[in-house]
Order: structure tokens, then C-alpha cells, then sequence
């Protein structure tokens, strides 16, 4: 079987250079009278893939080409409800139609904006359903390889994150840091800075309530962590961090809205125009 593979493969590697002419006429093989086509198989084959890794993508694809024609083959010979198969494809049909037409509108006639106005009204209305699904804190993470200068200075200035200190942090740094993630603008999920730093912790709520300065170490680093600002899971989000995804709501809606009035309109107007016929019986 694998010598079959490889001698397709050969084949349409020479009609990719040119020497083999109208390669979308030139069958591969025959299953139930369909024809598996070169052309076909020369699609899903990866340009850098290796001979025996496209003999394998060619196998795998053959053999579910081949196993799909036999059962559907096997499939129209064993059912009799064709008259209702076919009405459930001209359904889906139809409504591919007007999805692909409605979505086409949308996008023409409906501006992708949303105002300020709208996303502020929308959080100060629905904000108590706004919750935070996980911690939440605002702070910077140094960390520094064991055996760095200055770390009793390093540990003062983390500890205090004003102006000046955070200044401080910065310049030393960019000499003596293995990394500096500052975050004090940006609300940042406790768990991604969990996973840069040795801590166990019990009861995660509890300690970014509790804490605002840890500082700990494996064999080759220090860890000076921040905690400025914190909030726990279950409170409400902040405008800031809920605004992208009031954004999202409110432009659905507006699609949804429009797509509504559009065919509200669309009948109105066949019924002014008289295109709807109501026959007696």
C-alpha cells in the first residue's frame, strides 16, 4: 500500500513541475465511479513536508476519501427518504442564503462604533451583573538572580512603588533583572503571576486582600512581588477592563436589532406593494 503512496506522490510531484500537463483531469483512482483527482491530493499536502510525511498526509487522505464515497454510496442505497432529505438541504440552503445576504448588510449599513456614552450607560445600568471571574490585582514582579547588588535597596523600593522608587526599580533593572513586569495601570489575573513565582498559597481571595509586599526565592533567584491594588473574584469589574466586552454586547445587539427592523420592513413593504397574494380556497 505504501508504494501505492509513493508512486502517487511521484506523480504529483512531476506534474507540479510542469512535465505532466492538465493535472485537474488526471485521476488518481476510482471508488463507485467517483474520481479522486492529483489536484485534489496536491492541496493538502504541506510545501515543506518530507517525502514520507506527505506519503502518510496522502494515505490518511485517500483512505477517508475512499471510506466517505463507500458509505454514502452504501447510505443512498439503503434509505427511501430522499423528498425530505432534500427539503432539509434547500432549508439549510436558504438560510445560508439569507444569513450570507443580512450579514452583508450589517456590514454596510451599521457602524462598528460604539460611543462612550452608550458603553458608560450600559455599565452603570448592568454593572452588579459585571463580575470578576478570577483574582484580580495591580502591581509589579522583580525578579533578580541570587547573589544581585543593592537588594536590601531593591526590597525598600518594591515595598514603597512610588515615584521615585519605581524609578529606582526601573534603572536597576535594566542591569541586574532576570525580568520586571510592572503592572500598576493594569488589572492582571493572580494566576499568571502565580505561575513566575515559587508561592503556595491556600486561599488566593484572602491573600491579595491581605498582602502587599512578598518576597521569596528558589536556588538562583529573589522574588519581590507588589500586590498595590487587588480585587477578588466575584466583585464587580472595573469600567476599564469591562469595556471591551460591553463593546461586544452592545454591537451584537445592534446587529441583532437591525437584522429584526430589516425584515420587519421587508414584509411591510410587500404588503404596501400588494407582492403578497392571500388565494381563496
Amino acid at each position: 500500500m505504501k508504494k501505492l503512496f509513493f508512486f502517487l506522490l511521484t506523480i504529483i510531484a512531476v506534474s507540479c513541475t510542469g512535465k505532466v500537463s492538465d493535472t485537474k483531469l488526471k485521476p488518481v483512482l476510482e471508488v463507485e465511479g467517483k474520481f479522486l483527482y492529483q489536484d485534489e491530493i496536491k492541496k493538502i499536502i504541506p510545501a515543506d513536508a518530507s517525502v514520507i510525511d506527505s506519503a502518510e498526509i496522502t494515505e490518511r487522505y485517500i483512505k477517508k476519501w475512499v471510506t466517505d464515497v463507500l458509505v454514502y454510496e452504501n447510505a443512498k442505497r439503503n434509505i427511501n427518504n430522499f423528498d425530505d432529505i432534500d427539503k432539509l438541504v434547500e432549508e439549510y440552503r436558504k438560510s445560508l442564503i439569507i444569513h450570507e445576504y443580512e450579514q452583508g448588510l450589517v456590514e454596510q449599513k451599521l457602524s462598528d462604533k460604539v460611543t462612550e456614552e452608550e458603553l458608560q450607560k450600559f455599565y452603570n445600568t448592568y454593572k452588579g451583573e459585571l463580575l470578576t471571574q478570577e483574582n484580580l490585582i495591580k502591581g509589579l514582579l522583580l525578579i533578580v538572580p541570587k547573589g544581585a547588588p543593592e537588594t536590601d535597596h531593591v526590597r525598600e523600593w518594591v515595598r514603597q512603588s512610588d515615584t521615585k522608587a519605581l524609578e529606582n526599580i526601573e534603572k536597576y533593572s535594566l542591569k541586574n533583572a532576570i525580568s520586571y513586569d510592572f503592572f500598576m495601570n493594569k488589572w492582571t489575573l493572580f494566576s499568571e503571576i502565580l505561575r513566575k513565582i515559587p508561592l503556595k498559597i491556600e486561599n488566593s481571595s484572602t491573600f491579595i486582600r491581605t498582602t502587599s509586599f512578598v518576597e521569596t526565592s528558589d536556588s538562583t533567584k529573589l522574588y519581590f512581588l507588589r500586590i498595590a491594588s487587588a480585587l477578588p473574584a466575584g466583585q464587580v469589574e472595573p469600567y476599564d477592563l469591562a469595556k471591551d466586552k460591553i463593546s461586544s454586547i452592545l454591537l451584537n445587539k445592534k446587529k441583532s436589532d437591525f437584522i429584526i427592523q430589516f425584515e420587519k420592513d421587508i414584509y411591510n413593504d410587500a404588503l404596501k406593494e400588494g407582492s403578497i397574494n392571500y388565494l381563496k380556497k
